[in-house]
């Protein structure tokens, strides 16, 4: 299942009041890719997510989804098509598990109706899928910070969605389940053609597991492009102010950075 179009922005820039975030963006995300979005701390990245999911729209420049302004989109049809697990997560009510990962569903059940058998399928999917099906009664506000992750992603997967969107998912989360994660979007953009734009701190997660990485300093894109090309030291040393060196590792069966950490 390939989706039949993606997100185009040109001239695309965004302030907050009089502090600039982004400038000058123009990029176009095609359907059925892992997108790696890297680059220091304040360079733009979650506002970034914030335009493509409508949740900020731009002061110039224009952000279409399937040839469509995203501001053009009713939220409930937008959330069917894209998903996002955000950096934080705060329920301040006695949510079960399973009542948290069924707000993924919303947007598919009618106002004023009950979840259909549907629903419920795909909610006990993704608790399966994520590995939370055991604590599914447990209240969300009594799990620890990696647990409500998990739970946050299983919400994103159970809203079935082409495009799901990671700010910094896996931030809170040990590398066991990063990786977990990490392979259940590399199988769906593989299997099922699904796009994943994810904010990765990571350089090495986004090597193993992006088509494309796209670096992002001062509130702009730098490069875009296929992993093994745009990852290089010089690049990262632009971005990032930091000496490396990017090799073929065996074990990994991937690209990987290594830092010089002293000097």
């Amino acid at each position: 299942m390939i989706a039949p179009g993606g997100f185009d922005l040109a001239g695309v820039g965004f302030a907050y009041g009089a502090t600039p975030a982004l400038a000058e963006l123009d990029i176009s995300l095609t359907p059925g890719r892992f997108y790696g979005i890297v680059g220091p701390n304040g360079c733009g990245k979650t506002t970034f997510l914030d335009l493509l999911t409508g949740t900020r729209s731009p002061d110039r420049g224009s952000v279409t989804f399937r040839d469509r302004p995203v501001a053009d989109y009713r939220r409930r049809e937008l959330a069917r098509l894209v998903a996002l697990v955000p950096q934080d997560f705060a329920i301040d009510f006695a949510f079960t598990v399973q009542e948290a990962v069924l707000m993924g569903r919303h947007p598919h059940i009618g106002r004023f109706a009950s979840p259909a058998p549907e629903d419920w399928r795909q909610v006990d999917a993704a608790m399966a899928t994520i590995g939370i099906s055991h604590f599914k009664d447990r209240f969300v506000n009594g799990l620890s910070g990696g647990e409500k992750q998990r739970v946050v992603v299983a919400r994103a997967l159970a809203q079935q969605t082409p495009f799901l969107l990671f700010d910094e998912a896996t931030s809170s989360l040990d590398v066991q389940y990063t990786m977990q994660i990490f392979n259940v979007a590399r199988r769906l953009v593989r299997e099922e053609g699904r796009t994943v734009i994810a904010v990765i701190h990571n350089l090495n997660l986004a090597a193993a597991y992006c088509d494309e990485i796209i670096f992002m300093q001062a509130g702009k894109v730098v490069a875009c492009g296929p992993s093994g090309t745009v990852l290089e030291p010089a690049m990262i040393k632009k971005v990032f102010g930091v000496e490396s060196r990017v090799a073929f590792d065996d074990f990994s069966n991937t690209q990987q950075v290594s830092f010089r950490y002293w000097s």
